[in-house]
């Protein structure tokens, strides 16, 4: 489908019923999402008025790269000169991976549409954000961050979004042990992009978008609502390393997860909202060996805990229930967890048979240590570094002499100069968190 421009068209809020409806339209085409949040929400405020246009700006990803043309056009939405920069980074940045497995330039897009004068606000965050939102996702990052926030910050409450009537039960089942407070919204996306996605021939492109970025967008909406100060997310340092460099640029497949994201989208909710809510993400300066290390003590999630690529498809017919086991996901859990856990729990997690016992995802273990013809997968996967050093900690365990997949990966990287364990499992980076929040 060949279009000359994407338009933002309006997006409505009915308060009395919780429903932001955002609507978009390329050429004769339109599209419509729907976002259901509290009805008993501060609807009714600047900020909540805000927030919703600011979720209106980052869902529209979703259809603009349908056809991906070179002009989006804002329509009757102003936006303020930082607003206009940091769409623009997002869409540029946030469909890289779009872009690289399409062989499209979007290095030219071009955000028509009027100016907003930005508002007399406040830039200085909140200094000790007391009732915080933290969208939880169930994996090991999501889960240390609740157990570290919550000891100091007993107000904490999770933040879920599903699409209306499906929830994912590897969500779910975490959620229900850590006997938080959930704080849910519903996101409805257009039943185009299904139906065309099950045609023999698609008309629409298709591929990555930074669906994290929508998902901050709505979270800051619901704490809005909900009277909270504070969105901490679970987004460590890795997630701003590329998972690829193409021509001198890199192209990350967690953009919406970076550092970068982070500060600019920061820097938008300063102006748009003042300093009533914070957004950070208390993982930033940690690695995932880190956050590895931690979540092997947290042996009460061992059982719950589910982050399979498959178990969240959304045909629910197609979704598991227990861990694939061959995925890239199961690969790179099974491999970081490897070094602080006992060989025989995390076979049992793997349902008796991890991945590391399976002489046939060498390959894929291979790419998450950098090594082979294959890139580093474009997955929610740690550091190239990181996953070396685990290698070489977990292949040293008494109780890993006997796997064989362990041993070949080790002596394939036994020149490589790496850091000591004990480098990457200190503070590493700049961070936004705030001094009550520390790690």
């Amino acid at each position: 489908m060949r279009v000359a421009r994407f338009c933002y068209d309006g997006y409505d809020i009915r308060p009395g019923s919780g429903l932001l409806t955002c609507r978009y339209s390329l050429s004769e085409r339109q599209f419509s999402e729907q976002f259901r949040l509290s009805p008993d929400g501060a609807w009714n405020t600047p900020a909540a008025a805000d927030a919703a246009r600011l979720v209106f700006l980052l869902a529209g990803v979703s259809y603009y790269k349908t056809a991906a043309p070179p002009v989006i056009d804002l329509g009757d939405t102003a936006v303020t000169d930082l607003e206009r920069e940091f769409l623009g980074r997002f869409y540029r940045d946030g469909l890289g991976e779009f872009a690289y497995r399409n062989g499209l330039d979007l290095s030219g897009i071009r955000i028509e549409g009027p100016q907003r004068r930005a508002p007399a606000r406040g830039t200085d965050s909140p200094a000790a954000p007391a009732r915080p939102l933290i969208p939880f996702g169930g994996g090991i990052d999501s889960i240390v961050t609740v157990e570290t926030v919550r000891r100091d910050h007993p107000d904490s409450a999770l933040f879920i979004m599903n699409r209306p009537g499906s929830r994912f039960d590897a969500i779910e089942r975490p959620a229900a042990v850590t006997g938080l407070p959930v704080v849910r919204a519903e996101r409805q996306i257009d039943s185009q992009l299904s139906q065309d996605a099950r045609q023999p021939v698609p008309q629409f492109r298709n591929g990555h978008v930074p669906v994290t970025g929508i998902l901050s967008g709505v979270a800051v909406l619901a704490a809005v609502l909900d009277g909270r100060d504070a969105v901490v997310m679970s987004n460590e340092w890795s997630a701003s390393r590329p998972t690829i460099e193409v021509g001198g640029r890199g192209i990350n497949h967690q953009y919406s997860k970076s550092a970068a994201f982070e500060a600019d989208f920061r820097a938008v909710l300063g102006q748009a909202l003042g300093t009533g809510l914070n957004y950070f993400s208390a993982l930033r300066p940690r690695t995932e060996l880190w956050v590895a290390d931690r979540f092997a003590r947290l042996t009460q999630y061992h059982d719950s805990f589910h982050s399979c690529n498959r178990a969240f498809y959304l045909d629910p017919a197609k979704r598991l229930d227990h861990w694939c086991g061959e995925c890239d996901k199961c690969c790179f859990i099974d491999l970081i967890l490897a070094p602080f856990m006992p060989s025989r729990e995390l076979r049992g997690i793997f349902g008796g048979s991890e991945p590391l016992d399976n002489l046939e995802l060498t390959g894929r273990f291979q790419s998450l240590l950098g090594l082979g013809a294959d890139t580093k997968p474009f997955e929610c996967v740690g550091d190239i570094q990181e996953c070396q050093v685990a290698t070489r900690l977990a292949a040293g365990r008494p109780d890993r002499a006997g796997t064989a997949m362990l041993q070949v990966l080790a002596k394939e990287i036994e020149d490589v100069p790496l850091p000591q364990a004990r480098e990457l499992l200190a503070p590493v980076g700049d961070h936004f968190v705030p001094a009550g929040y520390a790690l």
